[in-house]
């Protein structure tokens, strides 16, 4: 993908916005910048929420501040006019289908497992989480990849 073709906006979408999309978003985020427009949200917001802990400590190994990540549901977005929208759940998937009707707009499917449903101790949890975290950042790789400069 040359930066031509690159798209200018990309969204990613799960249940409650609050481990799999803001981790997608943060991701692309730190690997492509202000290139590409990038949002997350979810069907429903989960109000009044503190961040997730597990997400903040692997998405922080990641170089990727997400402590003020407020969640969102598709209904707060500002703008609908993305290029790419990637559901990462079943149920956001049929959403992101609704929201794209009649728009010009991609339509992705990436499942991805819920690290919150992870059981054991602190160790196993947070594995499940860097689990998704490294199977995200491979897929934004192969799907976006870095624009490449001349003689580099």
């Amino acid at each position: 993908m040359t930066v031509a073709t690159a798209p200018a906006a990309v969204l990613f979408a799960c249940n409650l916005n609050r481990v799999r999309s803001p981790m997608a978003e943060g991701l692309m985020r730190r690997l492509h910048g202000d290139r590409v427009f990038v949002d997350s949200c979810g069907l429903r917001r989960s109000d009044g929420e503190l961040p997730d802990p597990f997400l903040l400590a692997v998405m922080d190994e990641a170089g990727v501040d997400l402590a003020d990540h407020r969640p969102k549901s598709f209904d707060d977005l500002d703008d609908g006019s993305f290029d790419i929208v990637i559901s990462l759940t079943p149920q956001a998937h049929h959403r992101a289908v609704e929201l794209a009707r009649g728009r010009a707009v991609d339509i992705e499917y990436w499942p991805t497992q819920d690290p919150t449903l992870a059981l054991g101790a602190r160790d196993d949890v947070i594995g499940a989480y860097r689990a998704v975290r490294d199977a995200l950042e491979e897929r934004i790789r192969d799907r976006f990849p870095l624009p490449r400069t001349f003689g580099g």
